[in-house]
């Protein structure tokens, strides 16, 4: 984001024209909804730099000294009702019918595509947050390649998004810790099991946040606001994807950690769908739907922040409709893929060489450990399935890992590049 100028305050970062954006809505008098939603306000405190400000311009000494604004998020538990307009409310209804439709219609062959499904959302939120990887790059982390860094905190990510669907039933305040330890415990162990303890911010330089485009609570106000989301999420009276929308935003405004906050946001998305029993089986890539335009979610939320819920619920049930869209169309190519080794696996009906290529769906590298792990199979049984796949040309050995043989399905990482692509990411 920009960086904007230092906020009186009382006004958001950049004063009050900041953030001032409206999706395109029907101006008829029927499509409107008075919002009673609460706008973030902000308080004052004194600013101490992290760091001596001794190798940095004057301009930026002097614009990292002196007094913030940090916002002031109001509770949420209690209001009544989120008010949205009622095309945004029908179209939220309309996407959590297809997200549970989309869910039971893959919940008769859950095994091959809920883990994919899993690791395609997984990918998506980390991208969102400029963590990029190929499907290579990310295959080869799971088998526990650490070479290359981004490749590691997405498959972080995935077991952050293992966690939540587990954690599903219990979404108290020890579960979204939880979730933070899954995805950034190994990296960061100082970071996890709490609250920040400091000021964050977004956007800006590294400096202070003087010119950040938004601040968030002070961390002495995170508690509080965090008890108040938990409250929030625990209600059942609202309808389910507004209830995870606005559950998302109210976190991201509330920023309770010094990282990984859009991952663990978009991952407690999932939690609560599940927890509302929309979704049973598969995870529905939203973030994949969200990160074709990236913008405008990030101009929902700053709209969320002004009083207005209803862009993010919008962008929430648009980002629904495109997920479940690219994910079948992935489920489909998937399916198709699988077939066809049908035609080309010579094997007995009862040999390993069946299941291992059940496992390639949703593990399109692999080497002989993992399949001997996840399949429970010798060595031996192992390595004479491989062989025959790869026989049939089903699997190709990797180069360049010696002792520690490697063996990749093309077509599946093939099937996955195209639903990144798919995805995309503008903005």
């Amino acid at each position: 984001m920009a960086r904007r100028p230092h906020a009186r305050p009382g006004t958001p970062p950049g004063g009050p024209a900041v953030g001032v954006w409206r999706p395109e809505i029907d101006l008829q008098l029927e499509d409107t909804a008075e919002s009673s939603w609460p706008a973030v306000t902000y308080e004052e405190h004194g600013w101490v730099p992290r760091h001596e400000l001794v190798r940095v311009s004057r301009r930026e000494r002097s614009a990292n000294e002196g007094p913030y604004g940090a916002a002031v998020v109001e509770p949420i538990a209690g209001i009544p009702d989120v008010k949205v307009p009622p095309r945004v409310s029908t179209n939220a209804g309309g996407a959590a019918v297809e997200i549970a439709r989309f869910d039971a219609a893959l919940g008769f062959e859950i095994a091959p595509f809920a883990s994919i499904l899993l690791r395609t959302e997984s990918v998506a939120s980390s991208k969102i947050e400029h963590l990029t990887a190929s499907v290579t790059a990310i295959a080869l982390a799971e088998l526990g390649d650490r070479g290359r860094r981004d490749a590691s905190q997405i498959v972080a990510n995935i077991q952050a998004m293992k966690a939540a669907s587990e954690l599903a039933d219990r979404l108290d305040a020890d579960a979204i810790l939880e979730m933070h330890d899954a995805l950034l415990g190994a990296e960061h162990p100082e970071w996890v099991g709490r609250w920040r303890d400091e000021q964050v911010w977004i956007g800006g330089g590294d400096h202070g946040p003087h010119e950040a485009a938004f601040v968030p609570p002070h961390h002495s106000r995170v508690p509080a606001a965090m008890d108040d989301l938990v409250a929030f999420v625990a209600r059942h009276d609202l309808p389910p994807l507004v209830h995870a929308a606005v559950a998302h935003a109210q976190f991201e405004t509330i920023h309770p950690f010094p990282d990984g906050n859009g991952r663990v946001g978009r991952a407690l998305v999932h939690a609560l769908l599940r927890g509302k029993r929309l979704t049973q089986n598969v995870t529905v890539p939203v973030s994949a739907g969200l990160l074709t335009d990236t913008d405008s979610y990030f101009q929902a939320l700053t709209e969320y922040r002004a009083g207005n819920p209803a862009p993010i619920v919008e962008r929430f049930a648009d980002a629904s409709f495109a997920a479940i869209a690219n994910g079948q169309h992935l489920v489909n190519e998937l399916r198709a893929v699988r077939k066809g080794w049908d035609d080309v696996i010579k094997a007995r009906s009862d040999a390993a060489a069946w299941r291992v290529a059940d496992l390639l769906v949703r593990q399109p590298i692999i080497d002989s450990a993992l399949t001997q792990r996840e399949l429970h199979l010798s060595r031996q049984n192992t390595n004479v399935a491989i062989e025959r796949l790869s026989d049939a040309g089903i699997l190709r050995e990797m180069s360049g890992y010696g002792r520690n043989r490697r063996w990749e399905a093309r077509e599946i990482l093939v099937a996955l590049d195209a639903f990144a692509k798919r995805s995309g990411r503008h903005g």
